[in-house]
């Protein structure tokens, strides 16, 4: 028994097959049309590996390949943690050093007397920041963050009112990363693409990983395609660049990881090491940790260290298990409600369950005078806010910084996304609701109706 035991156990912590993985992108490609083309490296005792399936654009015949270009959006953390990691270790910048010590003069930052935020508040989420800035009002919802610029930035780090002191409790914000690039950047005297570039990328020799369009680029970029497999633009993160603006390559990514793991030598190895060195509990109730730009999941033998990304288009992983050895890189070029997480998450640790497929929903004949009773602004979070708006018969739901999704009613004051694994709930009273809860990834999420 102890024997069979001890192989089952291995077994699990062993790397897939080629044909394991290649199934895995099958089925979430072609039969649960869940994206367009999925690329998944693979690092183990015997070196890197790549398999992949489905194309980088609908109706083009081209397989997708490690040379294949996708945008890799919050993975991009991890490089904005490296930099801070790296200007450490040369001795120019402190975890603790001030985030308003970085900026130009006249530019006020939201901090506490006796408490400042702090580049390590940044990093691990723990600024008291929210997660994006209250005055992202994209002209162009297809790209949020495009008209995002440094005097908006400014703007809102000169008025803004902190909920709660800095270290005091984890939230996840991507205007606290953006603001990170955009403080090491100011520091260096770089823009942050020239920066990654110099302190991250040419170092590690990797070629096909930056922000703006590289040299034979133009016919290796995918196609992002939103949840319904349209095709949709690039974003551009202008003053956030930090926060999510790299593309890259399953090649070039596998290459960042094997540095991260320890595989290759770098000049990077003690940062790498630094981004671990610095843990924050996520408060989610589990074992979950933040560090520099990783999140580390789990104990002991399963120990997971990762991270993940998604764009309008795009959804991404790249993470490791340090107890086997093994790392994986997943990148998908549609922005679907499962991504690529799980598959990242299950080709690390078996028992870590794959996705199931999304249970079909069907849409129910009202009267669409009806929806009137829902319109309106709730809010989920303090910068985060749910719109409800009509257009002729339809029902939309657009999320701060989002695109609008359709959504489809089910039941009494209550409506589902096709786009997306998400339910909403009404409570009306009278004519009109005044909440409703988000249903969304096994939580259920109430917002109150604002006035605006």
């Amino acid at each position: 028994m102890t024997l069979g035991t001890a192989a089952h156990a291995d077994n699990l912590s062993a790397a897939p097959t080629d044909a394991e993985i290649l199934n895995i992108l099958t089925d979430r490609i072609d039969k649960q049309q869940q994206s367009v083309g999925i690329v998944v490296g693979i690092i183990d005792a015997n070196g890197r590996r790549i398999v992949a399936h489905g194309h980088p654009a609908k109706g083009d015949p081209r397989p997708v390949d490690g040379r294949t270009v996708f945008e890799i959006g919050s993975v991009t953390k991890v490089f904005t943690a490296l930099l801070l990691a790296d200007a450490i270790e040369k001795g120019t910048l402190r975890l603790d050093t001030p985030v308003s010590a970085l900026f130009p003069p006249g530019v006020a930052m939201p901090d506490d007397k006796e408490e400042p935020i702090t580049l390590k508040d940044l990093a691990t989420h723990m600024s008291g920041l929210p997660r994006l800035p209250t005055n992202l009002d994209p002209t162009d919802t297809s790209n949020p963050y495009a008209d995002y610029g440094t005097a908006k930035l400014y703007a809102f780090l000169s008025h803004h009112k902190p909920l709660r002191r800095p270290g005091v409790e984890h939230e996840y914000s991507n205007l606290g990363a953006g603001l990170l690039g955009h403080a090491l950047a100011l520091k260096a005297g770089l823009s942050y693409e020239e920066l990654v570039i110099s302190r991250i990328t040419a170092p590690l020799d990797m070629k096909d990983t930056a922000i703006s369009s590289q040299p034979g680029w133009a016919e290796r970029r995918a196609t992002g395609h939103n949840a319904a497999l349209e095709p949709v633009r690039d974003w551009d993160l202008n003053a956030l660049q930090g926060a999510g603006a790299l593309r890259s390559t399953t090649n070039d990514l596998l290459i960042f990881l094997e540095a991260a793991m320890g595989k290759t030598s770098s000049p990077l190895a003690p940062a790498f090491t630094m981004l671990l060195a610095t843990r924050q509990p996520l408060g989610n109730g589990g074992d979950d940790q933040q560090a520099l730009g990783w999140v580390i999941s789990g104990k002991g033998d399963e120990q997971i260290i990762w991270h993940n990304g998604g764009t309008g288009g795009y959804r991404s992983f790249v993470g490791y298990r340090p107890s086997t050895g093994i790392g994986v890189v997943a990148l998908s070029n549609a922005s679907t409600e499962v991504g690529v997480d799980d598959i990242g998450q299950h080709l690390l640790n078996r028992n870590a369950p794959l996705a199931p497929a999304n249970a079909r929903r069907t849409a129910i004949t009202v009267d669409p005078t009806s929806y009137d009773a829902y319109v309106g602004t709730y809010r989920l979070a303090p910068s985060f806010e749910l719109t409800i708006f009509r257009d002729g018969d339809r029902l939309f739901a657009q999320a701060t910084g989002q695109d609008r999704i359709e959504i489809f009613p089910e039941a009494e004051h209550r409506f589902f996304a096709k786009l997306i694994d998400a339910q909403i709930s009404f409570t009306v009273t009278g004519t009109r609701a005044g909440s409703l809860t988000l249903h969304q990834g096994g939580r259920d999420s109430p917002a109150p109706r604002i006035e605006k």
